[in-house]
């Protein structure tokens, strides 16, 4: 059993680092055009019209707005059972790199990859002469601005699904309450302000205890903390994420009650301590992902404001 929950760790964070290099604060909250291939662009009356996807996220918002201009993607455990993705060829399988043959057969006129993670591919791919777009996603804005930049490259109305981002939030104000997010129990992370979900909490109106704390963590946006200072804040809520490669709820929430702290802390003996899918909550995922997330938020966060 200690070795199972060493390995699901490992797995958290070199999910952790790739959705950190995904989503790392950069000095620009836009997402970014790779410099040495422009893409078209509804400026110069040209709009893409055979896109491949590198990242889930893309895959998703690019289907949503034109699912006609989606000719690859992304292999991803999302859409394993997504019939809407089953007959789109994939570039790609698990963390494994994108295949550059593949990607060329299907003669994209625009790939796009995600910063920190599909760099080595897109620089290839430029040298081809294959126009590309690399998107960051590290908060809520910069989904809303990715999904505006996305929907000028094919020439697709963005407004729609920008109204379905706002449907994910609450319509009306929470308590401020002490809310704690623990991604990984060894180590024990926590994401602060600068990392997705803290960007949500914020969203919710949730006091994330961890979003002004700053450490060694290599892991951009996250916080290690050790078994003293969660006892020391002891928040009201606390929110356990599912590692990304699935796993019982159960055995998860029995890792963390093996720690002496667990039953000290108002979360637990108030029974305020709530699961959470990693996709979504840690990394964004897709659009469904995060909606799921922000229903779970609405029903937890709105459930302890009522009680």
């Amino acid at each position: 059993m200690h070795r199972r929950w060493i390995l699901s760790a490992l797995a958290i964070l070199l999910s952790l680092v790739l959705a950190s290099c995904a989503n790392a604060p950069t000095q620009q909250s836009q997402t970014k055009v790779s410099a040495n291939t422009e893409a078209p662009n509804s400026n110069s009356q040209q709009s893409a019209k055979r896109v491949v996807t590198l990242s889930s996220l893309s895959t998703d918002i690019i289907y949503q707005l034109d699912k006609s201009k989606l000719v690859g993607i992304t292999g991803s455990t999302l859409f394993n059972n997504d019939s809407r993705f089953q007959n789109i060829p994939r570039v790609s399988e698990g963390q494994s790199p994108p295949n550059l043959e593949k990607i060329v057969a299907l003669k994209p006129d625009l790939v796009i990859g995600a910063e920190g993670f599909s760099n080595q591919a897109i620089q290839r791919l430029q040298q081809l002469g294959i126009a590309n777009f690399l998107t960051q996603v590290k908060n809520w804005e910069s989904l809303e601005e990715l999904t505006k930049k996305l929907a000028q490259l094919i020439g697709a109305d963005p407004q729609p699904l920008l109204n379905r981002y706002q449907t994910f939030l609450p319509d009306k104000s929470t308590q401020s309450l002490s809310t704690l997010v623990l991604v990984s129990r060894q180590p024990i992370l926590a994401p602060n302000k600068n990392s997705w979900a803290g960007d949500v909490l914020t969203k919710f109106q949730a006091k994330n205890l961890a979003a002004e704390l700053q450490g060694n963590s290599p892991i951009g946006g996250y916080v290690t903390l050790s078994a003293e200072k969660v006892l020391e804040a002891n928040p009201e809520v606390i929110i356990v994420v599912n590692p990304p490669q699935g796993g019982s709820e159960t055995a998860v929430l029995a890792s963390f009650k093996k720690e002496a702290f667990w039953q000290k802390l108002q979360a637990t003996q108030n029974n305020r301590v709530y699961t959470f899918d990693y996709y979504g909550l840690v990394n964004p995922g897709s659009i469904d992902a995060i909606e799921k997330a922000c229903q779970q938020l609405k029903k937890n966060l709105l459930a302890v404001e009522s009680t």
